[in-house]
């Protein structure tokens, strides 16, 4: 799959609130009200991913979750990362307390 090119992206990250390109990925945190649901979060998501075969690079600290998605083996971000994105908003926003998104 074809690193997208930067104009690309910014067209995609438009229809994504809160993601934001970090170097070859594209990141976002999300905030949660305590640390149990930010775990949840983090638990929904394998699913998705597993089924996916394409996983984020997940960061806690304590109610913020940071996700970044690159394809690695591309040395960038795909539509494989669009696609993680998407999940990873539908995931958050089924959870019953999400408090807010950030933009890190």
């Amino acid at each position: 799959m074809a690193v997208l090119t930067a104009t690309d992206l910014a067209d995609k990250l438009k229809g994504l609130e809160g993601w934001s390109p970090a170097g070859n990925a594209i990141r976002k945190e999300f905030v949660f009200q305590d640390f149990p649901e930010a775990v949840l979060f983090v638990s929904a998501l394998v699913p998705g991913a597993e089924d996916a075969d394409h996983h984020p690079d997940i960061e806690i600290h304590y109610k913020r979750v940071v996700l970044s998605y690159s394809t690695h083996s591309e040395g960038g971000v795909t539509g494989k990362d669009i696609d993680g994105a998407v999940m990873a908003d539908e995931v958050a926003a089924s959870l019953p307390h999400l408090e807010e998104f950030g933009d890190g």
